[in-house]
């Protein structure tokens, strides 16, 4: 078969792995310069390293793309350091990333301590999501853990992850991030920018097209062939796999609707978060505690009315060696946003100094002559928000025109975002058009 796939991020490459490997040709479609998508990366002046545009780590757990890797022969280029995760309350940092430090943590009493604790053992060792499904985060955890407990410690984070829809989100996407997690995180060496080009460059070797700065402007039914429209030119294929979001799916493929309407309400009923990163090469260290990813509260869906206009610190290099990076201390400010927020609207540089401007409360020492340079990238699609019942509400990854595929982080579900959800969906994806075409 001569397959395409739409977008060179994880999702893509690896389901052009699987279907060059069961022997059919493949070509990608690539609207930038480069491989990556969502986990691109990019290099300053100075620097040896790749740093990704929107933080990035592995689990231990990951196993698709742990398991991809060991496939490609890299396993030896795969990292894993132990950094310090810590959460912001009453003005300071506090550890919290092993039970120690959680039983040790000031502002919460011993009793709903406990019941946190007990409430983290069982997620870590539960597998009946779908029990959970039924049910919110906030309403499963305040009845297992109780109130005090949710509202000290779970409902912050909620908040400054999801903002106004918090409270839909379901209990299965939160067993599914307690579940997984491992205290060492992991990365690839020269960052995952390096991977993907690594990966890209062995697709090539088995003859996969790359077709960069290809924007691909229409997908339809073509009389059993798919038929992509990109830069007026146009291609028949066997079958295509989209990685594309659910909206970008429906404007590339409005067939969709006319086939099966019921699929793309669904599609179109798929709600997400963007994301908003100011990234700061600062000439001094912000987290001398050594603190890796602090996270920080947040009161209210509004930032303005919260402590921090944004959810997550990342001192990068109090994770890798700042050598990679010219002796730069880099600092994340990552925030989710609502596809309409004003951060993803707001200048570049406007945005950079309102979450500069909070700095000095990690680090009273804080100056804006610390800043060497700053860079700001946006996304409107970046997580996906799972609500009550959610597996229900998936679309297949067979898409109603005959030969069409989808695989996005939509999809993903129970799990959240991330490279090895990504690679997982890709190949199934792939396994899913090749084994269907073999019938």
């Amino acid at each position: 078969m001569r397959i395409a796939v739409i977008g060179a991020g994880p999702a893509g490459l690896a389901a052009a792995w699987e279907v060059v490997k069961a022997g059919h040709q493949c070509l990608i479609y690539e609207a930038a310069d480069r491989p990556g998508g969502l986990a691109a990366g990019f290099k300053d002046a100075g620097w040896s390293w790749e740093l990704e545009k929107f933080y990035h780590h592995w689990f231990q757990t990951d196993h698709d793309i742990l398991g991809l890797i060991a496939e490609l022969g890299w396993s030896d280029q795969v990292l894993f350091p132990r950094p310090k995760t810590s959460l912001w309350a009453k003005g300071k940092p506090h550890l919290f990333d092993n039970p120690l430090s959680m039983l040790m943590y000031p502002h919460l009493e011993v009793i709903p301590k406990v019941r946190f604790g007990l409430t983290g053992l069982y997620l870590r060792l539960a597998k009946n999501w779908q029990s959970m499904e039924k049910f919110t985060a906030e309403e499963w955890l305040t009845r297992t853990m109780g109130k005090r407990a949710y509202e000290v410690l779970w409902r912050p984070m909620l908040i400054g992850k999801f903002g106004e829809v918090y409270r839909e989100v379901t209990m299965a996407w939160f067993w599914a991030r307690i579940h997984t997690r491992t205290t060492h995180l992991g990365t690839f060496q020269g960052g995952f920018q390096r991977f993907l080009d690594q990966f890209a460059a062995r697709l090539q070797e088995k003859g996969v097209t790359f077709c960069y700065g290809a924007s691909v402007n229409q997908v339809k039914g073509d009389g059993g062939k798919v038929l992509i429209n990109a830069g007026g030119t146009s291609e028949s294929f066997d079958a295509v796999i989209s990685t594309a979001s659910p909206e970008a799916l429906l404007k590339l493929a409005p067939e969709i609707e006319n086939r099966d309407a019921a699929y793309a309400t669904k599609l179109r009923a798929l709600r997400h978060m963007g994301a908003a990163v100011v990234i700061l090469a600062l000439k001094q260290q912000l987290m001398p505690d050594g603190t890796y990813w602090l996270n920080l509260p947040a009161s209210s869906p509004d930032k303005s009315q919260s402590e921090f206009p944004f959810v997550a610190l990342v001192e990068h290099t109090n994770y890798l060696p700042r050598e990679h990076y010219g002796g730069d201390h880099i600092i994340y400010c990552g925030e989710y946003v609502m596809p309409d927020h004003d951060y993803l609207k707001m200048p570049e540089d406007d945005l950079a100094k309102l979450f500069i401007s909070a700095l000095k409360r990690v680090n009273p020492a804080f100056d804006s002559g610390w800043i060497r340079k700053h860079w700001v990238f946006r996304t409107s699609y970046a997580q996906p928000i799972p609500l009550i019942n959610h597996s229900q509400r998936i679309p297949d990854l067979r898409t109603p025109i005959p030969g069409l595929y989808s695989a996005n982080m939509s999809q993903v579900y129970p799990w959240d975002r991330g490279t090895n959800y990504a690679v997982m969906i890709g190949k199934q994806a792939a396994s899913r058009l090749i084994e269907e075409f073999q019938k």
